[in-house]
């Protein structure tokens, strides 16, 4: 049993087949060293950077962009999008501020993407 998979790590582009051998994985069609890991990581566990925005209370927009300080689980997508999108937060906030800390318990925060000050 094996995956085709996209590589994302460099122009190239390399359509990776990993499969599973004997416990052990094996990469096959990557160009690079980091193609070969970059396939492993997303057989086993599939990472993503997370990009949204949430509800502003008082500020000069009605929403902010939110980015993951790293990448979330794949698989816990869903969840830190529901817990973002029940969220209001107050203004004014600054471009880095921590908007949840170790959202869904995954280890990775959530910060603001950019300044955003509050009505005058």
């Amino acid at each position: 049993m094996g995956k085709e998979i996209v590589c994302i790590v460099c122009p190239n582009s390399c359509r990776l087949w990993v499969s599973e051998e004997g416990g052990s994985l094996r990469v096959q069609g990557n160009e690079c060293k980091r193609g070969e890991a970059h396939g492993m990581q997303e057989y086993r566990e599939p990472l993503r950077m997370l990009t949204t925005t949430v509800a502003v209370r008082g500020g000069v927009l009605p929403r902010l962009p939110v980015i993951s300080a790293g990448e979330l689980p794949k698989a816990k997508l869903g969840e830190c999008l529901a817990l973002l999108y029940r969220m209001e937060i107050g203004a004014p906030l600054q471009h880095g501020d921590v908007i949840v800390k170790d959202i869904c318990g995954t280890g990775v925060d959530i910060a603001a993407a950019r300044s955003l000050d509050a009505k005058k």
